[in-house]
């Protein structure tokens, strides 16, 4: 990472996320923290862990801009999800109504992108999402006791090759494959409805695939896994979990390989599938 800013905006999404790039900037050397939280969305334990935070409704660009160029950070990382059906049911104000429509297609990295556009008009420069989440970004291998069978690790190529047409073709992030059938691709509703629609189809024993698309612009939307899809991988008994090593963050990275062992599940972080052995 280059030099440590001395301020940092943080635009707080759902769950840990936000909380743990907050802990980890500071610990890194950032001395003042802005947030920008949202009603209903983001934990509210975010205000312990800032020197300030504005509370928005989600669809108020303008007011968001506004917040950001008024607390003087230079730069700002979105952190966290927001309910996806937001995009169809809140109250846009004009500044988001106008950038939506201007915009052909409507998916995260055309609405987040132009939202980075918005800010730099304020002087806010959106910097990568993985800002200080570097050691939350594993590195090739195995990271859990048990290894992959020889058709686990097929069905991990495969679902490899489907994930990455599909999140090129800005569909979804995540494929869910058994036994060399595709049970489900993800779509608008997220990774963890995805993963509960593959096991009422698949039952025990699905494999879960996760990447990032090829040029996948590292600012928002990198693929992140946290407590709650662990629960809903071992409610729905699944044996393997594949993400993308350097490209994916692992929440309480820590937490996750030993709830992962606990449960039986093949935690695999891949590179160059064609060089991954299988167990």
């Amino acid at each position: 990472m280059e030099k440590v800013p001395e301020s940092l905006g943080i635009i707080a999404g759902k769950g840990v996320y936000p909380l743990l790039l907050a802990e980890s900037a500071r610990k890194q050397g950032v001395k003042r923290l802005f947030a920008v939280a949202f009603k209903g969305e983001t934990d509210r334990a975010i205000a312990r862990l800032v020197d300030r935070v504005e509370w928005l409704y989600v669809g108020q660009l303008g007011a968001l801009k506004r917040a950001l160029q008024a607390s003087g950070v230079p730069q700002a990382v979105m952190a966290g999800q927001i309910t996806p059906t937001h995009l169809f049911s809140v109250r846009l104000d004009k500044d988001a109504l106008t950038v939506l429509s201007r915009l052909k297609k409507r998916n995260a990295e055309t609405i987040f992108g132009a939202v980075g556009a918005e800010l730099q008009t304020v002087g806010v420069e959106l910097t990568d999402a993985s800002l200080f989440m570097e050691s939350a970004m594993p590195e090739p291998g195995l990271l859990t006791a048990r290894a992959l069978t020889a058709d686990e690790m097929d069905d991990v190529r495969l679902g490899f090759q489907v994930a990455k047409t599909t999140s090129g073709l800005e569909i979804g992030q995540t494929v869910v494959i058994k036994q060399g059938t595709i049970l489900a691709v993800e779509a608008f509703e997220g990774t963890d409805e995805t993963i509960k629609r593959a096991g009422r189809l698949g039952g025990p024993g699905i494999v879960v695939v996760k990447v990032a698309k090829r040029g996948h612009d590292m600012r928002f939307d990198i693929p992140v896994v946290g407590e709650r899809t662990m629960k809903l991988l071992r409610k729905t008994r699944a044996a393997v979990l594949a993400i993308e090593a350097r490209r994916s963050i692992l929440l309480e990275r820590e937490k996750i390989v030993e709830q992962a062992n606990r449960q039986g599940l093949s935690l695999l972080a891949f590179e160059d599938l064609r060089a991954t052995p299988a167990g």
